[in-house]
């Protein structure tokens, strides 16, 4: 399969531009990125190019910032490969580690975790999902109830398991990481998670102690009720995928007027990771 290249410059010394586009061309079937000195390339498969949209999601930014790009074609090669060749592992505090299949093993970590990359986002190497697992590893998840939305490769939903939860529910709406997170919980030996294609329409009718949603403002706006509705007396809502201005005081006020309250978050390079429990 063939793919488009854009090669974004950005003319702004604010690196939070780049990750807004970068998360925006995502949202439009964009699937790898590879940051410049200038700013990113951006690659989607050619039969999934369509420069009306993108010309419209562009439009959004015309005036806040200043940027340009270049387009091209390139032929097929095998991407997961040349993916796996930049692939490092990661540790999360002092508890976690998360390595492919072609890494060596580090048994004096708590949890160790095995994701093999294969494009799907949430490896653990983006700011969001990095947040993510640093808010879990200090939460007592033994024995509860967790649902992961916008799963990725299924990290979080592994780190449950891992860390003892009795019912794991992991959703995605990309067919990729459908597939990919169901061969990361057989890696991980993590078989009781549940994993389902789709979205808030495919969430069990069950009641949850946390929800992890790593997925973008906007999306978490329309879902902020559901999640309301779906967590236990006291349950906890973890929210990522999202800048400190001025998503996170959106999302603050709509989750008040939900009966969600606002309780702290992480932030890092402008990307917010937030902490959230149900009045």
């Amino acid at each position: 399969m063939d793919y488009k290249e854009l090669i974004f410059t950005i003319y702004s010394k604010e690196e939070f531009h780049r990750d807004i586009l970068i998360n925006s061309l995502s949202e439009i079937g964009f699937e790898t990125f590879e940051e410049t000195v200038t700013g990113f390339k951006a690659y989607i498969p050619a039969n999934l190019y369509n420069e009306t949209k993108l010309g419209t999601l562009l439009g959004e930014y015309k005036g806040l910032f200043n940027y340009s790009y270049q387009e091209s074609t390139i032929p097929y090669k095998n991407w997961n490969k040349e993916w796996e060749s930049n692939y490092k592992p990661i540790k999360i505090t002092d508890q976690c580690y998360v390595r492919a299949n072609f890494h060596p093993a580090k048994p004096g970590f708590k949890y160790e975790i095995v994701i093999n990359p294969k494009m799907a986002f949430g490896t653990g190497h983006h700011q969001t999902t990095s947040m993510m697992m640093q808010w879990m590893v200090n939460e007592d998840i033994k024995s509860k109830t967790i649902l992961d939305m916008g799963c990725g490769t299924g990290i979080l939903a592994i780190l449950a398991g891992k860390m003892g939860a009795t019912k794991i529910v992991a959703i995605d709406n990309d067919p990729l990481c459908f597939e990919s997170s169901i061969e990361n919980k057989m890696i991980n030996k993590t078989s009781l998670i549940q994993v389902l294609c789709g979205s808030i329409e495919e969430i069990p009718t069950v009641k949850f102690d946390y929800i992890f949603a790593n997925i973008n403002r906007n999306i978490l706006l329309t879902h902020l009720e559901t999640y309301a509705r779906i967590l236990k007396s006291n349950g906890l809502l973890f929210l990522s995928g999202f800048y400190l201005n001025p998503d996170l005081d959106i999302l603050i006020q709509k989750a008040a007027s939900i009966k969600l309250k606002y309780i702290s978050h992480k932030e890092v390079d402008n990307w917010v990771a937030a902490k959230f429990i149900i009045t």
